[in-house]
């Protein structure tokens, strides 16, 4: 509005302060009610720490699950090494036009922001103000906390073309951190780049999954590769207090990881009985990554809404986790794998007896009359002659006296890929005869896909055939992970969060510090040295662990 008309109302802008909150702010303010506490068990105020390695993320609203994992990435050495050491490297040798399209450059950014410390610094005098919602968390005199490093490109990007991750809305932290994990290795395929190794690897490994039939005894193996362990965590009531807030019993996390890792009972239809039968499946670990990251499947239905619940898992003594006992061990002398399960060949429809004997008696051959039936609904022979007749011509009908192939035909059930599929993998970098085998191969899942091109880095898709192939069990596959023992493991760090929901209420991360083993709080942009009954606490209802192998 022009300066005389608000004059002339006697508005002076510059004197204006602002009243309202935007929704973003209420909701900011009301997922830092959800109260991790900045004070010990005397109600002193805890400790900010400052330095290389201790520098806070600032919350750009609903952005605390982010920060919580890429606190938690940079901690590791693999994600220091690849993307701090080598920054100037890839300063110097970027060919995006524009550093905030390149998903290498914003990593190295946040690198560089979490680890070098130049950030890590108190607010100025004018700068410690608290913000909206800060003073509920602590009480007077508040601590002087950092500014924090502002990860708003980083979002944008890692969030692009993602219904979820591009919104302002609160997301599952390891949803997060496996979507982060699949951006990264598919931009540093596409860019070719590997200075300092794939960090994404370091959590990798393979699961094994075992099918045996309760009839014949035959068994069936198949390795998934994983970022995660999910683990189910059973929710037994111990009491309720007059509010109505429930308290729920201690799980030990072995009876999580059994539950995970065990056998059950299923109705399956075995190919070699041919009829179905009961068997009994399970899942036991083929391989083992460097750092392990178990993920907590605390929910609970309520009113068709899924709840968190806050079931306390107990760790291991000494936070020390050995998974020796939950080593896979393949196929066992004795056992007898079950045959390939192989879908039958689809029959031809059939035609109109009376329309097939009008076009023939027309003169036309009778596979190009069963076309045409086909490809007109297989109504009637004047429809078909007049799609007979206009396309005699057409490029498309160069192969017109060939077989017919019906969808689902040959070796795999998938069609012959469409352009699309394959432009779509072209633009990650694979060139289109990879892209077009892998489809194939996978019969188009796009999950199966991914996984397929990236255990399959040497194959140029050069020996791929036009009919579509499933995989073998004898096809060589890379593998992930480390299948040696023993497999021993240490607590390095765990995400907590509180709230009704993983898609509200707030994320923080502790972090047991490597040379100190003192553990840090980061929550925000707010790092403070954790006090040890908190840690205890908290490390029971976690929502996630991060675990390095020792």
């Amino acid at each position: 509005m022009p300066k005389p008309i608000l004059n002339y109302s006697r508005i002076n802008v510059a004197s204006q302060t602002k009243t309202g909150k935007s929704m973003t702010e209420l909701q900011l303010e009301h997922n830092i009610r959800f109260d991790f506490s900045l004070t010990d068990e005397s109600g002193k105020a805890l400790e900010p720490v400052f330095g290389p390695g201790l520098t806070g993320l600032a919350n750009l609203g609903n952005s605390c699950y982010m920060a919580s994992v890429l606190q938690t990435l940079f901690t590791l050495p693999a994600f220091r090494e690849r993307y701090y050491a080598p920054a100037a490297q890839h300063w110097a040798a970027c060919t995006e036009t524009l550093p905030a399209s390149c998903l290498e450059c914003q990593m190295v950014k946040i690198a560089d922001g979490l680890c070098s410390g130049r950030y890590s610094v108190p607010r100025t005098k004018s700068e410690t103000t608290p913000k909206s919602g800060e003073s509920l968390q602590h009480d007077s005199p508040a601590p002087v906390f950092q500014e924090g490093v502002r990860p708003a490109s980083f979002k944008a990007l890692e969030g692009k073309g993602h219904e979820e991750f591009a919104s302002m809305r609160q997301q599952d932290a390891e949803e997060c951190l496996a979507h982060l994990l699949t951006s990264l290795r598919r931009a540093q395929h596409a860019q070719g780049t590997n200075t300092g190794g794939d960090a994404t690897q370091i959590s990798a490994f393979e699961v094994e999954q075992r099918l045996q039939c309760g009839t014949c005894g035959g068994v069936r193996y198949r390795a998934d590769a994983q970022d995660a362990l999910s683990v189910p965590v059973p929710a037994r009531k111990k009491s309720t207090d007059e509010d109505g807030k429930i308290t729920y019993e201690d799980i030990p996390l072995s009876e999580c990881l059994d539950m995970a890792l065990g056998s059950e009972q299923l109705s399956y239809r075995c190919p070699k009985c041919a009829k179905d039968v009961q068997a009994v499946g399970g899942s036991r670990l083929s391989t083992f990554p460097d750092v392990l990251v178990v993920h907590a499947k605390k929910f609970t239905l309520v009113n068709w809404v899924s709840t968190t619940v806050d079931v306390p898992v107990i760790l291991p003594d000494g936070d020390t986790l050995v998974l020796d006992g939950y080593k896979g061990n393949g196929l066992r002398e004795g056992e007898v794998a079950l045959p390939e399960e192989t879908a039958a060949a689809p029959a031809l429809p059939t035609f109109n007896a009376e329309a097939m004997a009008m076009l023939a008696g027309m003169g036309f051959p009778e596979i190009r009359c069963q076309k045409a039936l086909l490809a007109t609904g297989n109504a009637n022979a004047e429809v078909a002659m007049e799609r007979l007749v206009a396309h005699m011509d057409d490029p498309a009908t160069m192969d017109i006296d060939a077989p017919i192939q019906l969808p689902g035909a040959g070796a795999s059930a998938g069609p012959e890929p469409s352009a699309e599929q394959v432009a779509m993998l072209a633009d990650m970098g694979f060139t289109s005869v990879q892209a077009s085998k892998s489809l194939r191969k996978t019969g188009g899942n796009p999950e199966r896909v991914i996984e397929w091109l990236f255990s399959h880095p040497d194959d140029d898709g050069s020996s791929s055939s036009a009919a579509p192939t499933s995989d073998s069990a004898a096809e060589e596959k890379k593998v992930v992970g480390n299948p040696s023992l023993p497999a021993k493991y240490r607590v390095r760090a765990f995400v907590s969060h509180q709230g009704p929901s993983v898609h509200s209420g707030h994320y923080v991360a502790h972090i047991r510090q490597g040379e100190t083993d003192d553990w840090v709080l980061f929550n925000d942009e707010k790092v403070v040295k954790a006090d040890a009954e908190s840690v205890r606490t908290l490390k029971a209802l976690a929502y996630m662990w991060v675990w390095e192998r020792v």
